[in-house]
This record gives structure tokens, sequence and C-alpha cells, in this order.
């Protein structure tokens, strides 16, 4: 009874995700609201959500305003705000305002289906130690058998060779790890932390090396303007930023977004452009109001006759030293300024990295960055060991390189480039909620919340599982071995002896309970 309860605790989380499927939703057929079943939605349906409504498929919101309670999928405590472009995820609940989404993802594909997913593989895997366990316990009984035997023959009575059977039995010791393992998994779970298996969660413990992907991972992954700089005296900073965005308008490309998304926060008037021309790995050539203006790198604009002077080529090396990206804006053939955007470095980054130093971890980066933009994000968070310009198969190696120094790694990443990497690593840890469905799949640990600092969480929680085991497996033993003791000296019966043989079974199972409550920061 004590191990169902402490094992049905743990799997609360679980229990609390499948109850909160979606089982109806509302579409919008011809522009009329229609009820459906959660089955009958696919993927480019237009959904409405009403205030207190459970969000019935991951989605873009189209239309409205909202703020959507996440917690059980990011364990994020507070509501975000949500609007036109930003993503929901199924089983959410959608607070206050009402909204209307394109379905984007549904049923088995959906991030909470996914979620439930990923904890019920949890169940069927075992951890080194749980085999250890097992493989332990399979001597025991001919060494139970034999000593009953020599019992019974050495004080011919057989009541003391019984009590040696009775108290040697290792239920404690099998039950050790699993009751561990699901009350670790089951306070991870709590805390958006999927964990998929007991095997993960021990090797974590052992974890010295920590290798981060940068962007998405050290970084938000979204580019955002960081300078305008005009060089030309009839244009401002404002006009060069307009003319930028006006000639980006139509452009698909990251870069080019991220300057129309800034241009339109800073409430400039933009002008569609008459003609548009997008050309790949170079920039884009528009004509905005007569005219002709060229959005390119550096080297592209060089190469046809844009005048880049020594001042604006010191410029933008400096903006190059800080990881910095750069858009070379010209008009009629002269140059007038540099844009230059930039990656977010996530706040707790910084505090991340010097926590895992002080604990004896060393931080790594490995990205596929160009190497002044990875010197820079490493410099600015305190990683010393820097791997930049790799491909999926360059940090593969990098990890087995590692590993051959008889290091235990654990990498972070969030992209499908990071899919290789993370199947390699002795821990594989992805962002599940902006990671690729491959680099989750890939991993062993899924991060709902975005939050790298969970990494800290990850390897208290799996230091305290296995002090845990380690505690319960020492507790089982001393107890069977003092009951082994105590049953040939004939001071057990077996009616005694079965009471002190459950006495270790419920010691170590209300010692895995209490690790599921274990506050752990």
């Amino acid at each position: 009874i004590l191990e169902d309860m402490t094992t049905e605790r743990a799997k609360k989380g679980l229990h609390k995700l499948i109850s909160l499927a979606p089982t109806r939703g509302r579409k919008i057929v011809d522009g009329k609201e229609v009820a459906v079943s959660a089955e009958e939605i696919t993927v480019g349906d237009v959904l409405r959500v009403f205030p207190g409504e459970t969000i019935p498929a991951d989605g873009k919101i189209i239309s409205g305003e909202t703020t959507v309670d996440q917690s059980v999928m990011t364990g994020e405590s507070i509501p975000i705000d949500k609007g036109v472009g930003d993503d929901v995820f199924c089983g959410t609940v959608n607070q206050y305002g009402s909204v209307d989404l394109k379905a984007t993802a549904v049923g088995t594909d959906s991030s909470l289906q996914k979620m439930i997913s990923l904890v019920k593989s949890t169940e069927n895997q075992k951890a080194p130690i749980a085999r250890a366990a097992d493989k332990a316990a399979t001597w025991f009984v001919p060494a139970a058998l034999l000593i009953a035997v020599l019992t019974g023959v050495i004080t011919r009575d057989i009541v003391r060779a019984v009590t040696v059977l009775v108290v040697f039995c290792p239920c404690a010791l099998v039950l050790a790890t699993p009751t561990a393992i699901m009350a670790a998994i089951g306070q991870a779970t709590k805390q958006g932390v999927i964990v998929k298996s007991g095997e993960a969660l021990e090797k974590m413990c052992k974890t010295d090396v920590v290798s981060f992907d940068k962007t998405g991972t050290l970084t938000y992954g979204s580019l955002e303007v960081s300078d305008v700089l005009a060089f030309d005296d009839g244009v401002n900073e404002n006009e060069l930023l307009r003319l930028c965005a006006s000639a980006e308008l139509r452009s698909e490309h990251p870069i080019g977004k991220a300057v129309v998304k800034y241009a339109r926060e800073q409430d400039l008037e933009l002008s569609e452009p008459e003609r548009f021309e997008m050309m790949a790995g170079k920039g884009v050539r528009a004509s905005v109001n007569g005219n002709e203006v060229l959005c390119a790198n550096e080297s592209y604009a060089s190469s046809v006759g844009i005048e880049i002077s020594d001042a604006i080529n010191e410029k933008i090396t400096l903006l190059r030293r800080s990881g910095k990206a750069m858009i070379v804006v010209s008009r009629d053939g002269k140059c007038l300024g540099v844009i230059a955007l930039c990656d977010v470095l996530r706040e707790n980054a910084k505090d991340v990295i010097s926590h895992l130093k002080t604990v004896g971890v060393t931080p790594v980066l490995l990205t596929g960055d160009n190497e002044l933009t990875a010197n820079f994000f490493a410099k600015q968070v305190g990683i010393e060991d820097v791997n930049s310009e790799l491909l999926p198969t360059d940090k593969s190696e990098k990890i087995i390189e590692m590993q051959s120094q008889g290091r235990s790694v654990c990498m972070l990443g969030d992209g499908v480039n990071d899919a290789l990497a993370l199947k390699t690593s002795d821990v594989g840890v992805a962002m599940g909620s902006i990671g690729s469905d491959i680099a989750v799949d890939s991993a062993d640990i899924a991060l709902m919340s975005d939050d790298i600092s969970k990494i800290i969480y990850l390897k208290k929680i799996s230091s305290a599982t296995v002090k845990t085991i380690k505690l319960s497996i020492t507790l089982s033993l001393i107890i069977n071995i003092l009951a082994v003791i105590l049953s040939v000296l004939g001071m057990l019966n077996p009616t005694t002896g079965a009471l002190v043989h459950n006495a270790g079974s419920c010691f170590v199972i209300m010692i895995a309970a209490l690790l599921y409550d274990r506050k752990i920061k």
C-alpha cells in the first residue's frame, strides 16, 4: 500500500496532465462557431477560445489578446500575456480575453500529448543502480536457502530455519531504487522538467561537464536591433531605420523581419516598396519612394560598388567583435549607415555558469556561430572553453573527445543541429518548449519552461536521488543482516521476523516519499 501511495503521488503530475487533455473545441466554419470534439480538429483550423476555457490544440493567435496560464506545460507560476502572432499550447488555460487561433499541432502531435508520452516512457526504463540491485537480489535467494538449511541442520530447529527465510527476502533492497526514481521524476515533473529515464537521473549526478549550444539556449534565439548608425549628414537614425524597414517589408529573412518589427515599435511610418528583390545570402534591393535602396551585408555592398569609408569600417569591426549581425544601408549607390542586430542573452545565463563552476562542473560552449560571435557571448557569461563554427557532427565529435578523457558530459541544446550531440552525450537536455521535435526526442531530459537554471536543479535532484538510493540500500542490507543473525540465534520467530522484514520495506518507501516533497531550488 505504501509503495502504491508513493508511486501514485509521484505520478500525480502525469494524472493532472491527462485530465487536462481537452475533449472539446470551438471551430470557426464559414464565419460561424461550431462545437467539435478535440479529435475532429485538424491543422489549419481556426479555433475560438473564450475566457476560462482550455486551449484544445497548439496554435498561433490570429486575433485578440489574452493571458494564458501555462503552468501545466512550463511550470511558470505567473500567467503569460499573449497577442497576435504568439504561440499557445494545448492544455493551457485561457484566463481573460477571447482569442482566435490557427491550429498548428493537434492530437498526439500537440505539446501536451508529447509531454504525456515522455512522462509515460519513464516507467519502463531502469537506472543502472536498479539493475545492479535486481542482480544482487538474485543471489539472495540461494544464499537465504543455504543459510536456512545450515541453520536448521546445526540447530535442529525448523522454526529458526523458517525465520531465516522470512527475514532474508530482499524486498527492501529491490524497492529502494524504483521508489526513489519515481519520486524524483514526479518532483521534477512539478518543476517543469521531464526526465525520460532513471538512468539519465543517475548519470546527471556524475556529470562534470555541461556543454551549451548558444542560440536558443544561452540566448533567446531571436534577433533584435541593437544599433542604428547613420553616416550621412542628410539622414538621421530614424530615417535610416525607416528606409531599411521599408525595403525589408516583403522579406522573409529573420534579420529583415527583426528590422521591420523594431521600426514599427518605434512608430515609424513605412512605405510599401514599388519593387522588391531578394538576394539569398546577400541582402535585398528595393525601390522606396522612387529611390533605389540596398540593404546588404558588407561584402556584397562592396562588390556592387558601394563605397565604405575607413571610419565606417572601424565601426563595423567594433560591432562584429560584439557578436552582432550587420546591414549596410545605401540609397542610390551611396552608403547611408549601418544597422546592427544581436541575439539576446538570457538574464540568468551568467549566474548559471557561475554556479556550475562553484560545484566543480566545467561549462563548454559548442556552437555553429562564427568565432567572434561565440567568443563575445562566452565572455559575457564566463565560459572559457569555446568551440565555434561547428557542424552537428563536429559537436558530436567534440563530446566524444571529452568522454575519451574520462569526462561525463551533459549537452544542453534546442535545435535540429543539436540532436546528434544530445544523443552522443551522457545526458542530453533539450529546451522542450522552443526546441525542435527531433531535439526533444533525442534528449534524455526536457526543460518545458526553457529555463537553463533548471540544470542546477537537475544536478541537485539527481544527487539527492542517488544519496537516497544508497541510504535505502544500506539500511535494507543492515536490517536484513541483523535480522538473519537474530533469527539464527533464535531471538526472532517467523512472526516477529516478518514484522522486522516489513519494517525495512516501509522505511525504504517512506524515505523515497520524503524525496518527492523535498524542497530543492
